[in-house]
Parts: C-alpha cells; structure tokens; sequence
C-alpha cells in the first residue's frame, strides 16, 4: 500500500498504458504491480489520477497521525475540537475523492457536506466530553471514535448527497449502462460507512484499553512525553491490516438483482433481459 503511494511519478504514470496493454516483454510480476498502481492512484469512473492525500494508500500514514493525536489529546475542549476538525478535513477529501465520480457534485454541496459533517463531529465529541467528566477515565478515551463513527455517518452521504437524489450510473456485466437508481446509491453509501467505521473502530476501542493499562506502570508514568508517538505508532499497526480488511468488505464494483430496483428502471432492465439480471455500480471507497 505504502509504496503504490510513494511511487516516482514517472511510473506512475506509465502504469495506466501497461495495465491496459502487455508490452513485449513484460513480466507478469511487472503487469501485476502496474495494475495495482493504477487501481490505487487512478479514479475507477473518470480515469484521472486522484490527489495523493485522499487515495486509500494515504489511509495508514494519514489515518495513524490524525487518530493517535485524537486518542492522546481527549481531556480538554479545545484539543477535542481542533483534532476532530483536522479528521473531519481529511475525511472531506478522502470521501469526495472516492466518491462515484458519475454524480457531479457542486462545490456548495461539498461545503454543506463539510460544515454538516464537522458540527456532527464536534457536537458529538464535545458533548460526550462534557458528559463522562465523571464517567470512568476509560469511557472517555472512547469519546473519539463515537465522534468519528457518528460523523462517518453523515459525511459521506452528505459528500454524496446527488447520488441519493438522482441515483447512481448502473450497467450490465459488460459495462453497458442502464439507467440510475436510487436505490442502488443507498446501497452502496451504506457499505461505505460501515466499512469506514469498521476501519477505525480496533484501533479506537481497543487502544484506550491497552492505554489505560499501560499508564499504570511506573516506566509508562516517567515518559508521558511518548504517549502521543507511542499511540500513533499503534494506530498504524491497527490501520495496516484494518485499511485493506475494511475496503475488501464489500466490492467496489458492487452488484445488486434488478428485481430490487426502483419499479420504472425494474420493469426496463427485465423486460430485456429476464428477471435473473443483476446490475453493477462503483459503490466508491
């Protein structure tokens, strides 16, 4: 994952042309690495390479920094609301990155997005914050992933709100497309979200645990200064198995039976091709 994000830019892009095609010569190994560089760096629905800090492979190295500072720096309000707004940032730009990019979006619907998705995060976070000031010391440091989980749920279907209203490109196997569902759209957001959740929650739930015990001992109590690197490095061993198990939950080419569709769009696709059709749709990451 690391080295498709980190790849020299010149085989980057040269790896389009070879995923597309078998030059003379070309290995196997070597058709294979420049498949796995293209499906990393380049938008499956538009073909244009992605921004580097909102591909999956930015997950692990972004995704640990961002929640490592969230689950050392929970105690007061002001650090609560500067790393969520920091994790609700990025998670704009990782959602609007990946999106189905055959549904236009317009820059005020991504602001809408952004503002809804960042007061949901703060709100939740801040409130919870107040509210376990009593509550055991444990509760609290799961404050952060509450906020993240309740975000997720309204960022990026907000991020992909014109998918939800107008629906979502579906085709044939072949790639041949048959009209937009909405119904599909729900579908595929729902599948998103909860992998996003699934992604974070390990290392959210159970790194406050080994915290907690940790803080214990006394060589844990004379370094408090390494609390925040020592989290952020157990973060990203969370986030190196968690990013690719969470994004192989579901397929992003996603499939559903065209008996499920919307009536209109149902009765079309049957009537041409039977009722044992299924159709297919980039659900997005």
């Amino acid at each position: 994952m690391l080295c498709s994000l980190f790849c020299v830019c010149a085989y980057l892009h040269h790896s389009p042309s070879l995923a597309g095609s078998t030059p003379p010569g070309t290995t196997e190994e070597q058709l294979h690495y420049a498949k796995k560089l293209y499906d990393s760096a380049f938008h499956p629905d538009t073909g244009d390479r992605m921004n580097l800090i909102g591909r999956m492979s930015f997950q692990v190295p972004g995704g640990m920094a961002i929640t490592g500072c969230m689950l050392q720096f929970y105690r007061t309000v002001p650090a609560v609301v500067f790393w969520q707004w920091v994790n609700q940032s990025f998670n704009a730009l990782v959602n609007y990155t990946n999106r189905n990019a055959a549904s236009p979006i317009t820059p005020k619907q991504i602001g809408v997005a952004y503002v809804t998705a960042t007061s949901t995060a703060l709100a939740t976070a801040v409130g919870l914050n107040l509210y376990t000031k009593k509550a055991p010391p444990l509760v609290a440091r799961w404050v952060p992933f509450a906020a993240v989980a309740a975000a997720n749920c309204v960022n990026i279907p907000m991020m992909r709100q014109q998918e939800i209203l107008n629906g979502i490109a579906v085709t044939d196997e072949n790639g041949n497309k048959l009209g937009h569902s909405k119904k599909a759209a729900a579908k595929g957001i729902t599948q998103v979200v909860i992998s996003r959740i699934t992604m974070a929650a390990p290392g959210m739930i159970i790194l406050p645990i080994i915290m907690q015990r940790m803080e214990k001992y006394k060589f844990m109590q004379r370094i408090t200064y390494l609390h925040g690197p020592i989290q952020v490095m157990m973060v990203g061993v969370f986030l190196v198995f968690m990013v690719p198990a969470a994004c192989s939950l579901f397929p992003q080419r996603c499939s559903m039976a065209a008996s499920k569709l919307e009536p209109e769009l149902r009765d079309a696709i049957v009537s041409q091709y039977g009722d044992a059709v299924r159709v297919y749709f980039n659900k997005g990451l």
